[in-house]
């Protein structure tokens, strides 16, 4: 069954040129032009990606992204922006979009973006070797179920949020590069900037730490990257 695409975006050349080439992919598309609409696709059709403009007319890209992530649902999210501010795609990261892009941007750009968030997203449910239970604390994550929980209470992680997560665990003790995350997570032939994994192990750590000025779970090393500090996990 082909996956399905909601495309947000009020710039009619721009939503039907990404319309025509992902329906071209074999994707099921879907395409609306102002926020209040997308947001009800969103809740009532579940798609399993979406392309989320920015500025529109209604809801914005920001309001669509908070709610969504508000109503516990995982959905990926692209955001396409024409804003080039750091401050603007760390907002929209913090919300919960698992990627963005900055117009003007490609096609091809664009498909490499959507098949790695969807291969991301996509292990959500199956069954992998080694995906019982982690522990980390009190940090517990389950990969089959792909679910996170701080002692009684569930963390809701986007799946970029999730990943970061479960390889620290996977690795405790052990320093991850700023490029193994990249290549890792993002995949070789998808190019983001190693700043990218700082935005969203920040978003992670927002969600997980008791104290941001001193994180006691995911532990930065200096010019390297991250590790999880392997004192909670009992090794």
């Amino acid at each position: 069954m082909s996956k399905k695409i909601l495309v947000i975006e009020d710039e009619p050349a721009i939503s039907m040129a990404v319309r025509d080439e992902l329906a071209f992919e074999g994707y099921t598309v879907d395409v609306t032009d102002d926020g209040d609409t997308g947001l009800e696709k969103i809740l009532e059709n579940r798609p399993d990606l979406v392309v989320l403009d920015l500025m529109l007319p209604g809801k914005s890209g920001f309001e669509i992204c908070r709610e969504v992530r508000e109503q516990g649902l995982k959905t990926p999210i692209i955001m396409l922006t024409a804003r080039t501010q750091d401050a603007d795609r760390v907002r929209g990261l913090d919300l919960g979009a698992d990627d963005y892009l900055v117009k003007p941007f490609s096609l091809a750009e664009l498909l490499a973006r959507v098949r790695a968030v969807l291969r991301r997203s996509g292990t959500e449910g199956q069954e992998t070797k080694g995906s019982g239970p982690l522990q980390a604390g009190d940090l517990q994550v389950d990969p089959r179920k792909h679910k996170v929980f701080k002692g009684a209470v569930e963390v809701n992680l986007t799946p970029i949020e999730f990943q970061l997560l479960e390889l620290l665990l996977r690795r405790a003790g052990e320093v991850i590069s700023r490029d193994e995350f990249l290549n890792q997570i993002w995949g070789e032939k998808v190019y983001v900037t190693p700043r990218v994994v700082d935005t969203h192990m920040a978003a992670l750590r927002k969600k997980i730490e008791n104290d941001l000025n001193e994180p006691s779970y995911v532990i930065s090393v200096h010019g390297v990257g991250y590790k999880l500090n392997e004192t909670l996990t009992g090794t």
